[in-house]
């Protein structure tokens, strides 16, 4: 069956942005990768990284153009990434870096600002004199 140019135009279009998600996802990924860990575990963190790569990207080209999978959309997909990789994948790495660190120093505050309120709300004081 011959699609309208328009629906082919489409099809191409939304298979090079799910490149260019997958390679947003696998920034992200590189960001957790970055500590030492036994070889089985990151097989592990590998499969399942892919795995959840398969269902966003299965999910995006369902709503978007119907799930439809030939061999081009496949070939859409891998020039998406490529393009994605050599042109802004160090840009968006280091806004990711940026908002990781973020979050961690945001997370981090709020947690000890959390404990020191347990602290002083449990702990027993040494000197029990009122204030002069």
């Amino acid at each position: 069956m011959l699609l309208p140019i328009l629906d082919q135009f489409k099809i191409v279009l939304y298979s090079l942005i799910a490149g260019i998600i997958i390679g947003i996802l696998f920034d992200i990924y590189k960001l957790f990768r970055g500590y030492r860990v036994p070889k089985i575990i990151e097989v592990i963190e590998d499969i399942l990284f892919w795995i959840l790569c398969a269902i966003i990207v299965f999910t995006f080209l369902l709503y978007t153009n119907y799930a439809f999978f030939g061999m081009y959309v496949y070939l859409f997909i891998g020039i998406g990434l490529l393009l994605y990789l050599k042109t802004l994948s160090s840009y968006i790495f280091k806004v990711e870096r940026t908002v990781g660190k973020g979050v961690i120093k945001g997370i981090r505050i709020f947690g000890k600002n959390i404990s020191y309120g347990f602290r002083s709300t449990f702990t027993k004081k040494k000197n029990n004199r009122p204030l002069e």
